[in-house]
């Protein structure tokens, strides 16, 4: 089973939904806390929704319980280089929320993507999240797009 990353900061509209359509996705996981962010246009909720259908015929699903919190964001972009204290903060997030535990497997099986703003998942809360799934379900692969 395949998971998907990616996040659409430094990416082209055309980049991102061109990656998503080559990797044959069929839902994209918004993990965004905003999600009518200003970073992109074609990010923003309601056209994202949108462009996934048209372009790549795939499905928009919102999954707030695998956002961090303002507080947590706040704190990380005033203090960069903290993400070692991020981390283990976004991970107990998860585990008190039972975030992970309350995804259900079958929603996995078809070609998902987590879906964030970071260009790259080092330190991105996307890819504790698709850790997270991977150490509940081993099967599951994960792919940074």
């Amino acid at each position: 089973m395949k998971l998907y990353t990616i996040g659409f900061t430094q990416k082209s509209a055309q980049q991102f939904f061109e990656a998503l359509k080559h990797a044959g996705m069929k839902k994209l996981v918004d993990t965004r806390l905003n999600t009518t962010s200003q970073l992109s246009a074609f990010a923003k909720r309601d056209d994202l929704r949108y462009f996934l259908q048209a372009l790549c015929g795939a499905s928009y699903h919102p999954f707030p319980s695998l956002a961090p919190t303002q507080g947590m964001l706040d704190d990380l972009k005033k203090h960069r280089g903290a993400w070692e204290d991020y981390a283990p903060r976004f991970q107990a997030l998860m585990r008190e929320r039972q975030a992970i535990e309350a995804l259900e497997r079958s929603f996995f099986e078809e070609p998902c993507c987590l879906l964030c703003s970071e260009a790259s998942p080092e330190h991105c809360h996307r890819r504790l999240v698709a850790e997270a799934l991977q150490r509940r379900w081993k099967e599951i692969e994960i792919i940074h797009l």
